[in-house]
């Protein structure tokens, strides 16, 4: 009650940047109950279908791409509240879209929003967040983004029988929530850190007290004691460790194929047998085992570390990967089993690569150049994401074992990232930002 009430305003402060999370998981999975119908309206073949679906991730890869340098000049807070405008133009842009070439834009914007967002949110959160508990807090960004996704497969499969226009409604119910993500930054504070790498240390103290993070000061200055002069390049060899981390964390959790389920998930369920109405309902089930077992990361990564849950993670995506490939490779027999397995990869990917990927990015650079490292890993995550979801109509629906092969593929990846994270990774677990520049 006394760490609740001591970090109450960071606790709060955290909470409303997560809001960025429900966005950018609202963002990514709607386009799943809408994309046949918008295949249908615009008779597009299954290449341009991939690159509608894949508009959205386009942006996003430009926006992670670009993220650190707004972030970095213009603080935290003013890039947050232009992801809330951007996501709010995206969602009436695309309800109202009535050419295939607005679509697509409006879907970019979107896209710019989440990529960005996936940068500036977990910074924030990292850089406001006390030790013990930032681990949790940063990780509220991401039980956000399952949020969103759960809330998406949920209002797709209560429009989906309003039409052929029910796809406008599904886009642009995301105005509501942009709107609240807007008025609610509006009571943030700057992060701390930035102010102080930018030359006002008077004003990073008072939020550093007002966060109750009065030791924070000291550490800070003493691990920075030229942080209003701080800039440095990324790329140089005292970093290489950092970005080898990041890159190849987030290659490996868009190589689990998660992105590439979250925005077909009723086309899966469809190529495994199951008609259009349980197809739209079989997602919502997997958001729901998405949002509880991200919760059960949250109360225990902290306690556990992000190396474990990791681990635990990579062991259990091979098994249920491999798994649906099987059933995939069975025919109509197996359609039974597609909709448990792939509810068993998404538990082991919410409680281990779902939960850290935006913990472990935020913190394992410097903070001198923590927006460029962040940045870089999400933008490789999302060029990654971009790839596979591009491919996987085209994979799928190009061969009768198209799901077969795309599955084992998936699985294969898991069981490599499993060795990578056993040898190589750190653990980060307890530690102060400051403290882990330091040993990195």
């Amino acid at each position: 009650m006394g760490t609740l009430s001591k970090h109450g305003f960071a606790i709060k402060c955290s909470l409303i940047a997560s809001l960025g999370g429900f966005l950018f998981g609202f963002e990514t999975a709607v386009i799943s109950g809408a994309e046949k119908n918008i295949q249908a309206l615009w008779e597009l073949d299954s290449f341009w279908q991939g690159f509608t679906v894949s508009a959205s991730l386009i942006g996003t890869v430009i926006g992670a791409m670009s993220a650190s340098i707004p972030a970095q000049k213009f603080g935290r807070k003013k890039v947050l509240i232009i992801i809330a405008l951007a996501y709010l133009c995206s969602a009436i842009g695309c309800a109202l879209s009535y050419t295939w070439l607005l679509f697509i834009l409006f879907r970019f914007i979107g896209g710019l929003a989440v990529g960005i967002s996936s940068v500036v949110g977990p910074i924030y959160i990292s850089e406001i967040a006390p030790a013990e508990s930032r681990g949790r807090l940063t990780s509220s960004f991401q039980f956000m983004i399952v949020l969103g996704i759960f809330v998406a497969y949920l209002t797709n499969f209560l429009f989906v029988g309003m039409g052929d226009e029910a796809w406008r409604w599904m886009l642009g119910i995301m105005v509501l929530p942009s709107l609240l993500f807007f008025s609610l930054l509006q009571i943030v504070p700057e992060s701390p850190r930035w102010l102080a790498i930018h030359g006002y240390p008077e004003k990073a103290r008072a939020i550093f007290l007002k966060l109750g993070e009065a030791d924070a000061i000291d550490a800070f200055f003493k691990t920075n004691p030229q942080a209003g002069a701080l800039q440095d390049r990324l790329f140089q060899r005292k970093y290489i460790k950092p970005i080898l981390y990041a890159v190849l964390l987030a290659m490996f959790n868009q190589l689990s194929g998660i992105n590439a389920i979250l925005y077909y998930a009723p086309r899966i369920f469809e190529l495994a047998g199951f008609d259009q109405k349980l197809a739209y309902l079989q997602p919502v089930f997997i958001g729901g085992a998405n949002l509880l077992f991200t919760c059960l990361a949250m109360t225990i990564i902290d306690k556990f570390g992000r190396k474990r849950l990791l681990l635990i993670g990579s062991l259990g995506m091979f098994i249920f990967l491999a798994l649906v490939a099987h059933a995939f490779s069975q025919g109509v027999a197996g359609a039974s089993s597609v909709l448990l397995y792939l509810i068993g990869f998404i538990a082991f990917f919410a409680f281990s690569q779902g939960a850290v990927i935006w913990v472990f990015i935020s913190e394992i650079f410097p903070n001198n150049v923590r927006s460029q490292g962040s940045s870089l890993g999400s933008f490789t995550h999302w060029i990654m994401a971009a790839i596979i979801s591009w491919l996987f109509p085209i994979i799928a629906e190009g061969s009768p074992k198209g799901g077969y092969y795309s599955f084992i593929f998936y699985s294969v990846m898991m069981a490599i990232s499993f060795f990578f994270i056993w040898k190589f990774m750190p653990e980060t677990k307890g530690k102060s930002l400051e403290e882990i520049q330091d040993a990195l």
